[in-house]
């Protein structure tokens, strides 16, 4: 097993301008403490945690936190055929994830943890606090070296979600992540989309860090809709016969890339495409180092994203 030092350096070569969040999460590991990110989501929550794993060498048990998550499908259950047949029997009954990572010493990462229900929750604090879980007809299942929990959250306001009760957080070592910085987020996107010219790379950034400062928008979008925006804009170049860099290319791929990722605030009269359009006319059709500013009188309309095939 690499030392911790060995782990966050390569963790910091993996998750662009996360080294402080990766010290942090590597640290409480190494302390035998579970661990809870918070944070929007794009931030590289699921990407930091299933490198950790992967540098320390433990398994990864992988749980989507939702409102379907029960008791018995995250702890396992007696397989119903077989009972009838054989009878509640240890060798018929069906690991579920949570004991799987017990009896393997895994990381069991929860995404999404504040989407499940109350009652599932009081499982995993039990779990938390003993490090073992009582089954029916089963028995105790004690807690192998190396396992803890690592769970993921967005923000309490983020729709779907629920407040996480006081005993979760005492529980836990709790490390906030926000977005990352511009540059940083310039890197990621150019580490994806090397052949799309620098000015739509930097101008996809902006455009996606501005909405989430937008007064109308109550959620704007993570890094992946500037990659997104990138990504559709090289094929939509490619199908129209156009530049990358052309309006009518860039316009729609912004409005398929965010339109749908950002929240208008209540009350709001205007749609998430106006919002998205007049950011691409503030962004994308202002004048830059590398790209001649457009011809006077230029400026699509959200009709383009209308045309029949």
């Amino acid at each position: 097993m690499m030392t911790t030092r060995l782990v966050v350096d390569q963790l910091s070569a993996e998750v662009v301008g996360r080294r402080r969040e990766a010290e942090l999460v590597v640290a409480a590991l190494a302390a035998d403490r579970h661990v809870l990110l918070e944070g929007p989501p794009g931030t590289g929550k699921s990407t930091l945690l299933r490198g950790v794993a992967s540098a320390v060498g433990l398994g990864f048990e992988f749980v989507e936190g939702t409102a379907e998550l029960t008791p018995a499908r995250l702890i396992g259950h007696f397989d119903p055929a077989l009972v009838l047949a054989e009878g509640y029997s240890p060798n018929i009954f069906v690991d579920g994830p949570l004991v799987r990572a017990l009896r393997n010493g895994s990381l069991l990462y929860v995404e999404e943890i504040n989407r499940v229900p109350e009652e599932t929750l009081n499982a995993l604090v039990t779990v938390m606090s003993e490090r073992e879980v009582h089954v029916p007809r089963l028995g105790r299942v004690e807690a192998q070296e190396g396992f803890r929990l690592v769970a993921a959250m967005n923000p309490f306001d983020a729709v779907g979600t629920a407040r996480i009760a006081g005993a979760v957080y005492d529980r836990v070592c709790r490390v906030a992540m926000g977005y990352q910085s511009a540059e940083d987020e310039r890197s990621i996107v150019e580490s994806q989309h090397q052949d799309v010219p620098t000015h739509v790379q930097s101008a996809a950034v902006e455009i996606v860090r501005a909405t989430r400062q937008h007064p109308d928008l109550r959620a704007g979008s993570s890094i992946r809709g500037a990659i997104d925006l990138c990504a559709v804009s090289r094929e939509l170049a490619e199908l129209r016969s156009l530049s990358v860099g052309d309006d009518d290319v860039t316009l729609d791929a912004a409005l398929v890339a965010l339109s749908g990722r950002v929240r208008v605030r209540e009350g709001v009269s205007r749609t998430s495409e106006e919002i998205v359009t007049d950011l691409w006319k503030s962004i994308f059709c202002r004048p830059s180092d590398d790209e001649p500013a457009p011809s006077e009188g230029k400026v699509a309309s959200p009709a383009t994203t209308s045309r029949a095939i």
